[in-house]
């Protein structure tokens, strides 16, 4: 069997990473608790090396196969390059583990005593030495029992289970702490609340703090007891009830700091659309304007045949500019309720360029809030033609007032119900049969609320 050539998998190791995207080579990094944090500042060129450096060649194979099925990356391209490394590696295991057998069984014939704690002159015992309980610990790690965590606290990770504190304390490090954020109550009072991202020696956990007082308490990389909380879900609610001070340090493992980082997303202030326009590529920025322009969905093959991924557009303006914005998967969701002419801030997003146009592209941590709803008009339309017609929402182009054609989204019901057609198969040609249609309408934005035939003048 030939050796595992440490440049080869240097190299092949090298184009897995480049093929990751952003999401996939973050959790990666995750993943790989045992590299430090200063060496996973590294750019993706260094990291193979690194990881080698870290691991060696042998187990680095290993744990890189382990995290790409934890990613998940099990596409043919990944495993293509995985396979001819992690079968030399078994060989290479199942040929040791046959010597060890075969070494074993000579001993045992060189050595015919029944005792089985004696070997030779040599007293065995049959309790592991510290050295195999540390290896088994390694392989099997039990972080409640190996770190002792006091009678008098509950890890994070059993309180996410159990869902109760009960008279026990929680402790852990404020790895990440949000702005300060308002809500009104029912009296239309407003109150003050802040997010901070919380790991222990298990676990990682969001916790929200309700009061302006506190913000200024709970500081980055300090250590503190909760008591008296509430539980909902994964989210822990710190209120004026609760008690809370600083205590010493504990050990939290970098990949759970990593975790808790993530559940609270650094806040990146507000900045203009021109000066996003202008930022280098990749920037992270958070921009407020109009809504002028929503896409379609889409569904975008990915390269080298990785799936289908999701894809929405839509368009915003200031005084400064105007932008473009793509939304990637799940963050399309957050577009519902939004229509054209609302006013909304869009935060933690990336710059992409594109020869000389600069776009921005949602990341794991985009949020939409709308500021401003859109206003409500009454005006009289005349449909001109039909985008997309589907069972339950159409877009359709309109003329308004003799002078141009805009772009609206309807309830395919109410649009049904206008017409006098049914929605089924043949609902797209059943409306085309019956334009031009001019209608009486109510719109917030490009969204038509309300709509009924036009009045004969």
């Amino acid at each position: 069997m030939s050796a595992i050539s440490e440049e080869e998998w240097r190299i092949i190791l090298t184009e897995i990473l480049e093929d990751l995207d952003e999401q996939q080579y973050n959790k990666m990094l995750i993943c790989l608790s045992e590299i430090p944090k200063c060496v996973k500042t590294k750019s993706r060129e260094e990291m193979p090396q690194a990881i080698i450096e870290r691991y060696g060649v042998e187990t680095s194979i290993h744990r890189i196969n382990e995290v790409m099925d934890q990613i998940p990356r099990k596409d043919a391209k990944v495993q293509d390059w995985l396979r001819p490394f992690v079968d030399k590696l078994k060989n290479k295991q199942e040929k040791t583990g046959k010597k060890r057998k075969s070494c074993e069984m000579d001993s045992k014939s060189e050595d015919e005593t029944p005792e089985a704690g004696f070997k030779k002159n040599n007293i065995v015992s049959d309790s592991p030495s510290d050295e195999e309980a540390e290896a088994d610990e390694l392989k099997s790690p039990q972080p409640d029992k190996k770190r002792k965590i006091p009678p008098w606290r509950i890890s994070i990770h059993d309180l996410k289970i159990f869902g109760d504190l009960g008279k026990k304390a929680i402790a852990g490090k404020v790895v990440q702490k949000s702005g300060p954020r308002t809500y009104q109550t029912k009296n239309k009072k407003k109150k003050f609340f802040f997010y901070l991202g919380v790991a222990d020696e298990t676990s990682s956990i969001k916790v929200m703090v309700y009061g302006k007082e506190r913000y200024q308490r709970f500081q980055e990389e300090s250590f503190f007891l909760f008591r008296n909380v509430i539980m909902e879900k994964d989210l822990m609610k710190v209120t004026k009830k609760s008690t809370i001070s600083k205590t010493t340090s504990i050990d939290v493992p970098e990949n759970l700091e990593m975790e808790a980082r993530m559940l609270v997303p650094a806040q990146i202030p507000v900045c203009s659309i021109a000066k996003a326009n202008i930022a280098a590529e990749k920037t992270s920025v958070s921009v407020e304007g109009t809504i002028t322009e929503i896409g379609s969905v889409e569904n975008i093959e990915l390269k080298d045949k990785q799936g289908i991924r999701s894809k929405q557009e839509f368009k915003l303006e200031d005084s400064t500019g105007s932008i473009r914005i793509t939304l990637w998967g799940d963050d399309i969701m957050q577009l519902r309720g939004k229509s054209q002419g609302d006013v909304v801030r869009v935060a933690n997003v990336k710059t992409s360029h594109y020869y000389d146009t600069v776009s921005l592209n949602s990341t794991t941590f985009t949020r939409i809030i709308k500021v401003q709803s859109a206003a409500v008009q009454k005006i009289t339309i005349e449909i001109v033609g039909i985008i997309k017609a589907s069972s339950t929402q159409t877009e359709l182009d309109a003329e308004i007032g003799s002078t141009e054609v805009q772009s609206f989204v309807v309830d395919s019901s109410l649009l049904a119900k206008v017409f006098g057609v049914r929605v089924d198969s043949n609902f797209e040609d059943r409306l085309l049969g019956e334009m031009p249609f001019s209608a009486d309408v109510e719109i917030e934005g490009n969204k038509i609320n309300n709509m009924k035939p036009a009045k004969e003048k």
